[in-house]
């Protein structure tokens, strides 16, 4: 993400205008805009003309809206599963973009008249890479939005890790950056299983055809041969990880790839994980090998923090609370060390409700506590979600049933008083 203008004044007024890049960039937009604020962008308007003899003409006419948001619409898309030789082998780009792209639609009513578009008329917008687009907060810039800002234009992101999640017959792609996991494309091969009467022969047919499947599009979707990738993972429940890495390193060495057979042997890590499905990426996160390599990543602490939390909450659950009431509790209390927050809840449609949740950070932060702001586009954001989306893990135990007893106590004594004034 660029930043190609700012102002936001002392009081959180003001506009920032951006120009997204890739798909992450596209997701850091629709964390910044909600209802109600306004934004410009580039648009294609259909135009009709009424000719003096009562004939009509429409062209399309490229111009910048400005709109007032009605709804923000943001979606993913995904390669669906795949067969066998679905992968062609002339696409042998390991270092291209994988072929996926998110779509931001933006919807809502024109405040600023041109020649074509009225006053007032719906539209909505498609917000394209490498196109300018302005925002200007209903409610001014808050803290956790000029903090998204800032996150948005750090140079060099992109995809840190490469994963290869698979069981016997069946395989996901996906590449981790920062605020995204993407599934970059899935394969299912039908595997025979051995008996007595086929043999092995045909399980070894089924293994390898499944093999050359994944071989293709491992070099079609990971993009191996990047600088900024750190890792690629193998993961897979019993040994298939094995016979993975090994029929990559012989295809590789038989097709004379020196690139893929370096990257192979510099930054493959395999990892046992439970179930052959992308969700146990959260496993893969939480594994010794992967936190070390990448311990500085945002969606690796995400992973260890979430961990953490529930190890907390089997041990001492009275460091460990969830849910926007009890969190809300503890933080009035300066309770809280490591605050665990989804980005969800920062998109809420009620202005009421977000300030809670900033106010919220901005109490930890003040204290010295940690906030962690998850991706609900990541397996631990997910899980986070289900927990109500907001969690908390307590520098000191406190015992949730009498911190409710003494704010009912504190609420009647403060009743009590307003009555004896009136």
């Amino acid at each position: 993400m660029k930043l190609i203008n700012r102002y936001i004044d002392k009081h959180g007024a003001g506009h920032v205008t951006l120009r997204p890049e890739d798909d992450e960039d596209m997701w850091h937009l629709y964390n910044l805009i909600q209802v109600g604020d306004s934004v410009r962008a580039p648009a294609i308007r259909r135009v009709q003309n009424v000719s003096s003899t009562g004939s009509t003409e429409s062209h399309r006419v490229r111009l910048n809206l400005t709109i007032q948001v009605g709804r923000v619409d943001f979606s993913s898309s995904a390669a669906p599963a795949g067969s066998a030789g679905e992968s062609s082998p002339t696409e042998q780009s390991g270092s291209s973009a994988p072929p996926t792209s998110a779509g931001l639609h933006i919807a809502g009513r024109v405040t600023s008249e041109n020649p074509h578009v009225k006053l007032g008329a719906f539209h909505t917008l498609d917000i394209e890479a490498n196109r300018d687009v302005r925002i200007e907060k209903m409610d001014g810039w808050d803290s956790v939005a000029v903090g998204r800002v800032e996150e948005a234009i750090i140079p060099g992101r992109g995809a840190e890790v490469g994963a290869v999640v698979c069981g016997e017959g069946t395989a996901a792609f996906c590449l981790l950056s920062q605020h995204m996991t993407l599934v970059a494309n899935r394969i299912s091969v039908p595997i025979p299983r051995k008996s007595a009467a086929s043999g092995a022969s045909q399980h070894e047919k089924g293994m390898t055809k499944f093999y050359a499947t994944l071989y293709e599009s491992f070099i079609r979707h990971i993009p191996y041969a990047s600088v900024g990738l750190r890792a690629i993972v193998i993961a897979s429940p019993g040994w298939v990880r094995d016979g993975v890495l090994t029929y990559l390193l012989e295809e590789a060495g038989r097709r004379g790839d020196k690139n893929l057979q370096r990257a192979l042997k510099e930054k493959v890590v395999k990892i046992h994980v439970s179930s052959p499905h992308v969700h146990s990426l959260v496993e893969v996160l939480k594994s010794p090998e992967i936190s070390a390599q990448l311990k500085e990543t945002k969606f690796a602490r995400e992973g260890i923090v979430l961990d953490k939390f529930f190890k907390m909450l089997g041990t001492d659950e009275m460091r460990a609370w969830y849910g926007p009431d009890h969190v809300c509790l503890a933080a009035d209390r300066g309770a809280i060390g490591t605050l665990l927050i989804s980005d969800d809840l920062f998109r809420s449609s009620n202005p009421t409700t977000r300030k809670r949740y900033v106010e919220v950070v901005e109490a930890v932060q003040q204290k010295g506590g940690e906030v962690v702001i998850f991706s609900s586009m990541h397996e631990s954001g997910q899980q986070l979600n289900q927990l109500t989306g907001i969690a908390a893990i307590l520098t000191f135990p406190l015992d949730i049933e009498v911190v409710e007893a003494e704010e009912r106590k504190a609420k009647e004594e403060a009743e009590k008083a307003a009555e004896e004034e009136e």
